[in-house]
């Protein structure tokens, strides 16, 4: 295992989950910014989500990725269900789930951390704002965060 994913010479592979197209742009500027290499792949809405990580149908191909970046107010199938897809399955469940959600309801907040999310993000208003929180989730989970190795 290593001492953080920042030390690791390859590329890391992101999934965010995610149907607004402001904020996809906004995450992809914030990522390649930053200082580690990573490959972001979108997919905008849950039932998408589930297929990419399962490496089903046009995703057969797809990478596991290292981080799992999710909104909760997705179309099909929403946020909470692909949240709770994700660790109930033994394949998935050790992919660390970033919840970066608009919903400031204490019930989608208890929700998340119940369906077992590493952590709950509150989308801020502003670009500089959205960024900063994109560039802080990128310091931790990509820098200082041990993830599990990849399969």
């Amino acid at each position: 295992m290593n001492s953080g994913t920042g030390s690791v010479n390859r590329v890391v592979e992101i999934l965010l989950v995610e149907d607004n197209e402001g904020d996809v742009r906004l995450t992809r500027e914030a990522l390649k910014e930053g200082r580690i290499r990573n490959r972001l792949h979108v997919v905008n809405d849950g039932e998408h989500a589930l297929r990419f990580l399962r490496r089903e149908q046009e995703y057969a191909e797809a990478p596991r990725p290292d981080l799992i970046l999710l909104d909760l107010n997705l179309p099909r199938l929403d946020g909470r269900e692909v949240l709770a897809e994700i660790k109930s399955d033994a394949e998935l469940k050790q992919i660390p789930v970033v919840v970066l959600t608009s919903s400031r309801a204490e019930k989608d907040l208890l929700s998340a951390y119940d369906s077992h999310a590493n952590c709950y993000i509150t989308k801020p208003v502003g670009f500089e704002n959205f960024m900063d929180v994109v560039r802080n989730i990128e310091n931790f989970w990509l820098t200082i965060v041990v993830l599990p190795p990849k399969d």
